[in-house]
């Protein structure tokens, strides 16, 4: 039987004074991992002074699981809501083939983190524009 290394994980998180903060993601993004980024990513929004952009480096990103594109978008749908926005650094390609074989990338890389959940949001008939009626549900 052939013995596999577990993929070590590790955060390192840096601030400046120019409004941003920056968490270097070194390792795989698993079931093990997501929520240590999850939570790291909080306590970066939940800080006294909340950063304008929280950038995410993925330089050392080893592997990413479906459970670590959940724990990115979550991250996403935390920013956006506490008015931040956020941006995924330095991307390995399979990182990157992952996000645009799901059709997130523009989460990560939009000039705003708003403007590619509103544009999500309305493509899922989440929100429209005022008096609109949203779109009918299969049944």
């Amino acid at each position: 039987m052939t013995a596999f290394p577990e993929g070590a994980f590790a955060l390192e998180v840096g601030t400046g004074g120019t409004g941003e903060v920056c968490v270097r993601v070194d390792g795989d993004l698993d079931v093990d991992s997501a929520d240590d980024l999850i939570e790291a990513a909080r306590a970066c929004l939940d800080a006294d002074r909340s950063p304008r952009l929280l950038r995410l480096d993925c330089e050392k990103l080893t592997l990413c699981d479906s459970t670590g594109l959940a724990a990115l978008l979550m991250i996403h749908r935390i920013a956006t809501a506490a008015g931040v926005r956020l941006r995924l650094d330095h991307r390995p390609e399979p990182l990157e083939r992952l996000l645009e074989l799901t059709g997130t990338l523009g989460h990560f890389t939009a000039a705003d983190a708003g403007e590619a959940a509103a544009q999500v949001s309305v493509e899922h008939g989440a929100q429209g524009p005022a008096g609109a009626t949203p779109p009918a549900r299969p049944t």
